[in-house]
């Protein structure tokens, strides 16, 4: 879903986007010091029992006082994530100024006032229902208002996939919704429970799930690989002891995925490559050199790996993917880039 009022005269924006705030459940008061020339935009996404929306606004105070409450309350908690600007914010008892890439819990049932800071706020938000969410709403309570990071650990793993969920909206089908709900809830809830067990609740950790700690971990995991790729001495021996878990373990989680731990890697290397060779902007680049920035030591290793993943030698591939586009004619899109 996308609303955007840029096809509306500019006097007239605002009135239109307090008439799309009124149509939600979850009404608010707005005001703007942009009224005459209000631009903003929204886009929303349904994830099986989770939605992600993101908003970008200019400078706008929105309020939820109990009368609001009391008019609508769908009962849900929000995590906001601030991805550009500065936003002040009045809930929960706490006042807290959010930049960048930190975070927020709030409740619809409980008064709410925000206020962008110095211009143009870029937010996404994720709603989810109380039930989904393995903790007393006591405990909740004590995280309402107040900052949690996004930039180290669980939160920034979570902040990063919000942030491609709602740039690369055009990669992913129906049926990865409900996938990636349980995705976003899986990494929401152990970063709550993080933020729980670091307070004065203790041992919140207790709450998430094996399954939900066996895919966080997964998920941990697979980001360490993607960023030391370009290591030759990745292996498994490596990944769980930097994870202090066995490597018995490890092949646990990655054959619950169909796949064992080196093939997974392999595949991800070779996708590198792949997407590398397709790049006119490294065509005079060694094939060589792409096969060891990606961890391949030895060339044969890697022709042998790439025709075996592809079908062709990764010189015939590069010649193909890239002589095609010089020559005029449609290029074939590469397989690692469908």
């Amino acid at each position: 879903m996308v609303s955007r009022i840029d096809d509306i005269p500019p006097a007239e924006r605002f009135a239109a986007w307090r008439a799309l705030a009124d149509e939600v459940t979850i009404p608010v008061e707005l005001r703007s010091d942009h009224e005459n020339d209000f631009a903003a935009l929204m886009r929303g996404v349904g994830l099986g029992e989770v939605t992600v929306a993101f908003t970008s606004v200019p400078s706008l105070h929105n309020e939820r006082t109990s009368v609001h409450i009391r008019r609508s309350d769908p009962q849900l908690y929000h995590l906001n994530l601030v991805v550009r600007g500065e936003t002040d914010l009045d809930h929960g008892g706490h006042h807290t100024t959010l930049g960048p890439r930190q975070f927020m819990l709030t409740s619809t049932s409980t008064p709410y006032r925000g206020e962008s800071v110095r211009g143009r706020v870029d937010e996404l938000t994720v709603g989810i229902a109380p039930a989904l969410l393995p903790f007393a709403p006591s405990d909740l309570r004590l995280l309402l208002g107040r900052p949690l990071s996004g930039q180290t650990g669980i939160g920034a793993m979570l902040a990063d996939l919000l942030t491609r969920l709602a740039t690369e909206t055009d990669g992913y089908g129906p049926a990865d919704g409900p996938r990636l709900g349980t995705v976003v809830l899986d990494l929401l809830t152990a970063l709550l429970a993080h933020e729980l067990d670091a307070g004065p609740v203790g041992h919140a950790e207790a709450a998430v799930t094996p399954e939900g700690r066996r895919r966080t971990l997964l998920l941990r995991v697979q980001e360490f690989v993607r960023r030391n790729l370009h290591d030759p001495e990745l292996s498994p021996a490596s990944i769980a002891a930097a994870h202090h878990i066995s490597v018995r373990y490890l092949y646990r989680l990655f054959e619950q995925q169909g796949h064992t731990v080196s093939a997974w890697i392999r595949g991800q290397r070779l996708e590198r490559c792949c997407r590398d060779l397709a790049d006119p902007a490294l065509g005079e680049t060694p094939i060589h050199a792409i096969a060891a920035r990606w961890g391949f030591g030895h060339a044969a290793e890697f022709s042998r790996a790439f025709r075996g993943a592809y079908g062709v030698p990764p010189r015939d591939f590069r010649q193909e993917a890239l002589g095609a586009g010089r020559q005029g004619s449609p290029r074939r899109n590469p397989a690692c880039l469908t």
